[in-house]
């Protein structure tokens, strides 16, 4: 982000950041958020910090940007009736943002379950042929989701299926590779980094509420699919 910020200040260019799954990680310091000109937050029931039903906000510092949102969010008005753009209806209606309201008192907490749970993970699964996530030492991961990554995806999946133990996989498909942007040209092969990981992520269990007994049946299970 320091790089990408400081070739935005040399060409005169907005940082948006999609923060959709990160509500409360921090780089540097700074919390995600507030690393660009604006920054996107989702507030779907499964994220971090999630309302009930569909949902999200924009944050910014910059006024220009901030009257452009609101227009845009309210079908393009900036006074009612007058529609000075094309714009939308994205309001968030005020159930949930009561909802969402009494959550984020709990956001931290929540979060530090989270990264509990992540640790108990890693420490369990490090003597495995898995590559479980990093975490640099300048940065405070959230862990909306615990991600590991395996050459043996269907076999770990049909593993742990066959154990009562759910996962999921985020995403299996990349963006290049869907339908509606095969016109672009970038067909297979063109991100073979992105690739690699589709075939290789899977996701495993992960909320705050999560008990230890649970992570640890998880972990056990893997340990006994390997021998361990």
């Amino acid at each position: 982000m320091a790089a990408i910020g400081q070739l935005a200040v040399e060409h005169g260019l907005y940082v948006f950041e999609d923060a959709c799954q990160a509500h409360g990680a921090s780089y540097r310091g700074q919390r995600a958020g507030s690393l660009g000109s604006a920054a996107a937050f989702s507030f779907y029931p499964s994220k971090n910090l999630g309302a009930f039903g569909d949902g999200g906000m924009v944050v910014t510092n910059d006024a220009d940007v901030a009257t452009r949102l609101r227009q845009l969010r309210n079908l393009g008005t900036s006074r009612k009736y007058h529609h000075d753009a094309r714009g939308f209806n994205r309001r968030l209606d005020t159930l949930h943002a009561a909802v969402l309201k009494v959550k984020l008192r709990h956001l931290d907490e929540d979060n530090a379950a989270r990264a509990a749970i992540a640790a108990q993970y890693t420490d369990g699964l490090h003597d495995l042929p898995i590559t479980t996530p990093t975490i640099a030492a300048d940065r405070d991961h959230v862990f909306h989701l615990y991600v590991i990554e395996t050459e043996d995806r269907a076999g770990i999946e049909a593993h742990l299926r066959d154990a009562g133990i759910a996962t999921g996989i985020h995403y299996p498909i990349p963006v290049h590779l869907q339908p509606p942007y095969r016109a672009l040209g970038q067909g297979k092969g063109s991100f073979p980094v992105t690739e690699r990981a589709a075939r290789r992520i899977l996701s495993l269990p992960m909320y705050p509420g999560m008990p230890m007994n649970a992570v640890s049946h998880t972990v056990e299970s893997l340990l006994a699919l390997y021998g361990r």
